[in-house]
């Protein structure tokens, strides 16, 4: 439970302006700072080493910010299955059914979405 906090933590200071002007200004001072260094492989080695480790780090934050949100928004969902009289409570399953068979649901959801459209020929303006 200790990581999700730090995880959904870190996620909001990651997404706000004041950290991307922090980002911002590092890079802008490693650039400027070319010239004292000549340009050297150090230089360079510097910026790409931090960089690539915090994208590294930052594509589990957003795997697990994004798994999170997927789980709230399925519990949200299913409760909404749950309470509609008319809903399809096969449905509240969904993430459990393989491929096939989903593709399947899809394309028959398509076709009676199509089926109960209005036609646009049909407007009276």
């Amino acid at each position: 439970m200790k990581f999700e906090r730090f995880a959904q933590w870190l996620a909001k200071v990651s997404g706000r302006p004041l950290t991307f002007a922090i980002a911002l200004l590092l890079i802008v001072t490693w650039a400027v700072s070319g010239p004292l260094f000549d340009f050297n492989d150090t230089w360079q080695l510097v910026i790409n080493t931090s960089t690539t480790i915090i994208t590294f780090l930052m594509v589990f934050l957003i795997q697990n910010t994004q798994n999170r949100d997927n789980d709230v928004l399925h519990i949200k969902i299913d409760e909404l299955l749950r309470t509609t009289k008319r809903a399809h409570k096969a449905l509240l399953d969904l993430e459990d059914m393989d491929p096939a068979k989903l593709h399947a649901l899809r394309k028959h959801y398509q076709q009676m979405g199509e089926q109960q459209a209005p036609d646009p020929s049909d407007d009276p303006d």
